[in-house]
């Protein structure tokens, strides 16, 4: 039992339990996960909704606003919400379920993402023995994004029966294989991960606030736009504290480097409205390998955070949220990294869209 690595993935396209429009490419499959395509025909809808007892073709009828095909690509812009078809469907066996997840890059751009399913009571998750379509909705909170047929805002992870690791067992393996480089790790239904306010590089760079009203996103396209262009750097002040301002968007990183090993894959948890007024990192799934092995020996976390309703002041070493991890089923052929990445290693890191200062 535990998370199923790529190698089972392709078994499953193999087995018809995982079919697509198009054939899986091999750049989809990643150690412990899919990423999932857009498929041709998105919505604009009036509202956010969760199907309960009907399909979502049923629920678009009633709400869609706008049709339109995604072929020649299309504008998503900010505060909307879209419903838009997903490419691959499913046939999981009585023993098989799936848990989705917006992909790291999505995140770093403020696109809040979640897959539904027909007769589904919960975004991202989808249960045991599902049969049918997915849909993914689609709100870019920050930046207009440009999509088309075949674009991947969002990923699937497999899992076979139980697998999540228990506070013993995470302490355990705290120590022996060192999942935080924190002096005392926090352990309580997950390893607390906390923002680092103390800067980075002779700058002190602490992070990057979103620009208002900017240019929209290729969300295709690698290193095409200039940091400056979209993001305003914010440099520490000597406070060791930041104050969010609501409806901002930021771009923080963990004070622990995180390693996830070969044999595990790790997710941070929803944002614990006991911590404060804010919500942490939308994009939560880290493969085996993350910040471990050829590609890297450590790696922050890099946290996308939004304030609530009120201003809410955060500070320098701050648990911010907790990573769960949970077995693999077996180790992946492939590891994270191994094939190159845009995010192994990384301290502070904007999504792969923006070019590096001076290039």
């Amino acid at each position: 039992m535990g998370i199923l690595p790529a190698q089972a993935i392709g078994e499953l396209a193999a087995a018809a339990v995982l079919t697509a429009d198009q054939p899986l490419t091999a750049d989809q499959i990643q150690p412990a996960s899919l990423d999932l395509r857009l498929g041709s025909s998105v919505a604009r809808v009036r509202a956010s909704f969760l199907p309960g007892a009907r399909s979502v073709a049923q629920r678009l009828e009633q709400l869609a606003l706008h049709r339109f095909n995604l072929a020649s690509g299309a504008v998503l812009e900010t505060g909307c919400v879209y419903i838009a078809e997903i490419q691959e469907r499913l046939a999981l066996p009585a023993r098989l379920s799936a848990a989705a997840n917006p992909k790291s890059s999505t995140g770093r751009l403020d696109v809040f993402t979640r897959v539904i399913t027909d007769q589904g009571d919960e975004f991202d998750a989808i249960d045991a023995g599902y049969h049918g379509p997915l849909y993914a909705e689609i709100s870019p909170r920050t930046f207009p994004i440009l999509v088309r047929t075949g674009s991947r805002l969002s990923q699937i992870r497999f899992r076979d029966g139980q697998s999540r690791l228990s506070d013993a067992e995470l302490a355990a393996l705290q120590k022996d294989l060192t999942l935080v480089d924190a002096a005392a790790a926090s352990i309580q239904d997950g390893v607390a991960v906390s923002v680092d306010l103390a800067g980075f590089g002779e700058q002190r760079l602490v992070g990057y606030r979103a620009k208002r009203f900017t240019g929209l996103v290729d969300v295709d396209r690698v290193g095409a736009y200039a940091i400056s262009d979209f993001w305003e750097p914010l440099h520490a002040d000597g406070s060791g504290a930041l104050v969010l301002d609501p409806g901002q968007f930021y771009i923080l990183a963990s004070k622990e480097a995180v390693n996830v090993p070969p044999d595990y894959a790790a997710e941070m948890v929803p944002f614990d409205p006991l911590v404060g007024e804010f919500r942490v990192h939308y994009a939560g799934f880290f493969d085996p390998g993350f910040g471990n092995g050829t590609g890297g020996t450590g790696a922050r976390a890099v946290l996308e955070v939004r304030s609530r309703d009120v201003p809410f002041i955060i500070e320098d070493g701050q648990i911010v949220g907790r990573l769960v991890y949970e077995r693999m089923a077996e180790r992946p052929a492939s590891l994270y990294g191994d094939a190159g990445s845009n995010y192994q290693g990384q301290t502070l890191k904007l999504s792969k869209h923006f070019r590096a200062q001076g290039t």
